[in-house]
């Protein structure tokens, strides 16, 4: 249209942009109000041809007037109120209202347009008005040339000539969510807004938070301290094994010593100078009880000896015999019944690394099980001593082991797989005391200890039971202690400067001389004096050993028969 004039189809020019106007955007893109300026004219008032003009606002462009002549199209059978449309090729939708949430009151609506004419058909059928509590009101339109209606004037003239209406439309405080029966709009502040009130609200609220912490609070730590008590709110079982019959067996460790504890003891001695604890295991059913005369020496004559059966029954013992070269002792109990003797194994069929198992009150712990195998056999031992002249001394072709024997392990049983007796655990090798093998050493195990056949054990136990004192083998001659030399080396003097080769003794009879060195027992390679003691004790009197010796560089082998000395 560069002539201002139309061609082709022609547009609304109610729906046309203004032109000119710039864009709204920020805070200038609000919605439109519905209050008109006083000095809006009613549209029916206008002169001919012309558009109603509005006055803009300070500092915005006022819109040019349209040119005046008659409408440029048909009429509008939708009477399509002049602030906007769809184009010129289809007609303008009816005016939608926001519809409230179902069940919402509605309060009565402002006052419905006057039925207005066609701008180009004037004699088009009006729509009829709706009924209404307001009287209609005809708008106003501003004569010519006045100032262009502000963008928020209502475009049919909700109020009449002069009245002034709130910028804010009746649909603003509409709330479809709001409480049923509230009006659509209200003067003040909305409801609830009020300072006091809302002052109230948020102490309540904050009062209702915090009695619902303390609640939940109190709820929580009871649980919480239920769960701590039983464990949880459930019981829990924690899977276990099930019971069994306590069968084991026989070899095992657990079944020797259900066998062998019912005969073992505990001694505990004490004397007018001294006391100690002991083991001991039952010999026969009339109360005989095997253990080493270092563990019974402290009663002397007249001390006190007491047996604790495994079963925590006690008895008082007295001393049956004694021999402190075989470091053995034999008590006896009174009055009890059913006595259950310990088998006796042999000693002899005992290989080294059989497993052997250790039973004795180390430290008066009673009934105390340890196992091991046998380290070693044929161990020349010898303990004591402490007296100085060599009486107490005792001399052992030990049995070694490394089940742990500790302090109050004497004179208890060291037993085979089937629970028989193969010696009686007599003696440590201490750690801290660098004077070798000693009797009940207090310095505890190291996994060496050792234990006197059981063969030899059986004899003198016999002896003792018999006669109250054991036998010693003997050969017949006196041996130099200080020879530092490879082999046991007899003496050029004996006792009392008597002769070293006993007149009329085995040695005598088998042309053993005085300065002989005697390097082998029976096959057994010998290399001090205390060795040929221990190996000539390991046997019976009456035994016939070959000996090799040396003399005069040259090597002699013989054969005696031993003889027999009383013990002490």
């Amino acid at each position: 249209m560069d002539d201002g004039k139309p061609t082709g189809p022609q547009a609304k020019w109610w729906s046309r942009p203004a032109e000119g106007r710039p864009s709204r955007s920020g805070p200038e893109n609000r919605k439109p109000e519905t209050q008109a300026p006083e000095n809006q004219v009613p549209e029916d008032q206008a002169p001919e041809g012309r558009a109603p003009e509005t006055q803009a606002p300070e500092g915005r462009e006022v819109q040019p007037s349209l040119p005046s002549g008659p409408p440029l199209h048909e009429p509008d059978e939708y009477s399509t109120p002049p602030y906007g449309g769809p184009g010129p090729w289809a007609p303008a939708p009816p005016v939608q209202r926001p519809t409230p949430a179902h069940g919402t009151p509605v309060p009565p609506q402002a006052a419905p347009l006057p039925p207005q004419p066609s701008p180009v058909d004037p004699q088009a059928a009006p729509v009829p008005p709706q009924s209404s509590p307001q009287p209609p009101h005809s708008a106003p339109v501003p004569p010519q040339g006045a100032p262009e209606q502000p963008p928020y004037a209502t475009a049919h003239g909700a109020g009449g000539p002069g009245e002034q209406r709130s910028p804010s439309s009746q649909w603003v405080q509409y709330d479809p969510w709001g409480a049923p029966g509230q009006p659509l709009t209200q003067t003040g502040p909305p409801a609830g807004t009020e300072p006091g009130n809302r002052k109230n609200r948020r102490g309540g609220a904050f009062a209702g938070v915090l009695l619902l912490t303390l609640v939940a609070s109190g709820i929580g730590g009871g649980v919480g301290a239920y769960i701590e008590r039983t464990g949880g709110l459930t019981t829990v079982e924690l899977p276990q094994a099930s019971h069994d019959n306590g069968d084991r067996a026989p070899e095992s460790v657990a079944g020797i010593a259900a066998s062998a504890l019912p005969s073992v003891v505990t001694l505990h001695v004490s004397g007018t100078a001294e006391s100690g604890t002991g083991t001991g295991f039952v010999l026969d059913a009339r109360g005989h009880i095997l253990t080493n005369n270092h563990v019974v020496a402290p009663a002397g004559s007249s001390g006190d000896i007491t047996v604790t059966f495994s079963s925590g029954e006690t008895a008082a013992a007295e001393l049956v015999g004694k021999d402190s070269g075989y470091d053995l002792a034999v008590v006896r109990v009174k009055g009890v019944s059913g006595l259950k003797p310990l088998p006796l194994g042999n000693s002899d069929n005992v290989r080294v690394g059989d497993p052997v198992v250790a039973i004795g009150a180390p430290f008066d712990l009673s009934n105390t099980v340890t196992s091991g195998i046998i380290s070693a056999k044929q161990r020349p031992i010898t303990a004591g001593g402490e007296k100085g002249d060599g009486s107490d001394i005792s001399y052992v072709d030990a049995l070694q082991t490394d089940a742990p024997i500790n302090p109050g392990n004497s004179g208890g049983p060291l037993v085979d797989t089937q629970a028989h007796v193969i010696g009686i655990n007599s003696a440590i090798r201490a750690a801290d005391s660098g004077k070798g093998t000693e009797r009940g050493g207090q310095s505890g195990s190291i996994g060496l200890g050792f234990a006197i056949p059981i063969n030899q054990g059986k004899r003198v136990a016999e002896e003792l039971i018999n006669t109250g004192r054991a036998t010693h083998p003997v050969i017949g001659v006196t041996l130099d202690m200080k020879y530092t030399g490879d082999g046991a080396k007899v003496g050029e003097k004996g006792p009392e400067d008597g002769p070293a080769v006993t007149k009329d003794g085995p040695a005598a009879k088998a042309g053993i001389r005085s300065g002989d060195v005697i390097t082998e027992v029976r096959g057994q390679r010998v290399h001090s004096g205390e060795e040929l003691i221990v190996k000539i004790r390991a046997h019976r009197p009456g035994d016939r050993l070959e000996l090799r010796l040396t003399r005069g560089g040259k090597e002699l082998s013989v054969t005696l028969t031993l003889g027999s000395a009383s013990g002490t």
